[in-house]
């Protein structure tokens, strides 16, 4: 008897091209801080020179980061984004933790506020009298189910949502321009901070909420497995999104100084409206509220868009319930994962806790990052034997070890700006790690039933370039153990 052919395996679709990675990128970045962040900024610079010299540093450290990523993005195609770099790099209970602060906190907790923030903001702007609440449970609900529908689907609702925000960006800064300098007088009414000390506490201070307005870009990755030549569109997508976006933000900060001066720009909280209104009145104010809308919006489209693949990754990797892993025949896209994500941000959504959370894992982003700078280390130190192609970071090794002292800086003064806010954020993150070791159990690695020997389970890789070498390097192990050393080394050798 003849067996039946065994069916092809479902995988993901890769409909997606390079200009989708770039505004993918461009639209994890934008949401509605940089409307609101340069006043921010300006109450801690309080001076033009210094307003603009930390939107120059974060656009910079931006670049470095995005270069970062777009470096491991081409060493490591289809991965499954940070998740993925975190696991082969160091181990799963690492990639374990991100998703679950994500899944917690970060990632649905910012489309929980990215939502009521868009409901806030369009209900006024079209006078329409109903509840925010309704409003921004329904944007999450519309978003989730066009989602479904296919990657190319929800992709395009995002691509149209950022080219609408990026509008609106452009609107402000052309508004800016026309608006009438303030007098001398304003202009020179802030102060320098006196000393040198005082002048790098300012400018540090001023960093950090330009490094969060600057954030996001990280969730990029995460649909690296339904991009056509996902090595070189995503490495691509991450430079031109990231400078994209700098440029932007750029725009946005010279306009503000432009159009309100530092002491004005520092006095209001909501300096895109006070532009707008100088300029057209309520019509301008109406306007931008619209505009701010749309940027939330299209926040949350990219939040479901990219978010569900991570929680994806980790159940195909045996982390997570297997039904999360579940694609749909047709569109093949992981319609299990992206309701989760949905149920789980409409629940923090109803408990009004969406704030405090963005609090606690404000922290743990950072942490993040750090990891994935020391992740690049990590990568090239395994291949330093072997001639590769693709994008480099420049100045690295400096370029990636600054990034990371940056970014474990921005943890440090978390933690001491917001100790208990940070404290939740961190004890969030030790506890995945208790939580993974339950899971563990049950996983089971794709490459090779060797790799399920839980005795003798590494990090192991999930691309094909690695497969024989992790291989390799488990014979070597199983051949120690059963010698009776059970010490054995961490990383495959790189000229096997």
């Amino acid at each position: 008897m003849i067996a039946a052919p065994r069916a092809p395996e479902l995988r993901p679709a890769r409909r997606l091209n390079g200009i989708d990675a770039t505004l993918v990128v461009m639209g994890g970045i934008v949401g509605s801080g940089i409307f609101m962040t340069p006043s921010v900024v300006a109450e801690r610079a309080r001076t033009v020179p210094l307003i603009l010299a930390a939107w120059c540093v974060g656009g910079v450290l931006a670049l470095i980061g995005g270069c970062i990523f777009a470096e491991i993005a081409s060493r490591r195609p289809s991965s499954g984004g940070l998740y993925g770099y975190l696991r082969d790099a160091f181990h799963p209970s690492i990639a374990f933790s991100y998703g679950w602060t994500a899944l917690l906190a970060s990632q649905s907790g910012g489309i929980a506020a990215a939502a009521i923030t868009f409901a806030s903001y369009l209900a006024p702007s079209l006078n329409v009298h109903r509840s925010e609440l309704a409003l921004a449970i329904a944007a999450i609900v519309l978003l989730s189910v066009l989602n479904c529908l296919g990657v190319r689907e929800g992709a395009s609702a995002q691509n149209v949502l950022m080219l609408l925000k990026g509008g609106a960006i452009v609107g402000l800064v052309v508004a800016g321009v026309l608006v009438a300098a303030p007098s001398a007088h304003d202009s020179v009414a802030a102060v320098a901070p006196s000393g040198s000390l005082r002048l790098v506490g300012a400018m540090a201070a001023a960093l950090i909420p330009v490094l969060y307005a600057y954030d996001g870009w990280q969730t990029a990755p995460f649909i690296d497995r339904e991009l056509r030549d996902p090595g070189r569109a995503m490495a691509r997508g991450m430079l031109w999104g990231v400078g994209g976006v700098a440029v932007l933000y750029l725009l946005v900060a010279a306009t503000g100084v432009h159009a309100l001066g530092a002491s004005g720009l520092a006095a209001t909280s909501t300096p895109a409206s006070a532009i707008m209104g100088r300029l057209l009145g309520p019509a301008g104010e109406r306007f931008i509220a619209l505009g701010i809308a749309i940027s939330t919006l299209g926040f949350v489209s990219n939040s479901i868009l990219t978010s569900a693949r991570l929680y994806y990754a980790m159940a195909e990797d045996g982390l997570f319930f297997k039904q999360i892993a579940r694609l749909h025949p047709k569109t093949r896209v992981p319609i299990v994962a992206i309701a989760l994500q949905g149920v789980v941000a409409i629940g923090i959504l109803l408990a009004g806790r969406y704030d405090q959370i963005l609090n606690y894992v404000t922290s743990i982003d950072f942490v993040y990052l750090a990891l994935a700078g020391a992740a690049l280390f990590v990568f090239r130190r395994r291949s330093a034997m072997r001639a590769e192609r693709g994008f480099r970071v420049p100045a690295h090794p400096w370029s990636t070890a600054f990034f990371i002292a940056v970014s474990a800086l921005v943890v440090i003064a978390a933690c001491i700006e917001f100790p208990v806010d940070s404290g939740v954020g961190m004890a969030l993150l030790a506890i995945s790690f208790p939580v993974y070791f339950l899971w563990r159990r049950s996983a089971v690695q794709r490459f090779d039933p060797r790799l399920r020997d839980g005795d003798v389970l590494i990090a192991g890789p999930r691309t094909d370039a690695d497969a024989a070498d992790y291989l390799a390097l488990y014979d070597d192990r199983k051949a120690t153990r059963d010698a009776g050393n059970v010490q054995a080394r961490s990383e495959p050798e790189t000229n096997r």
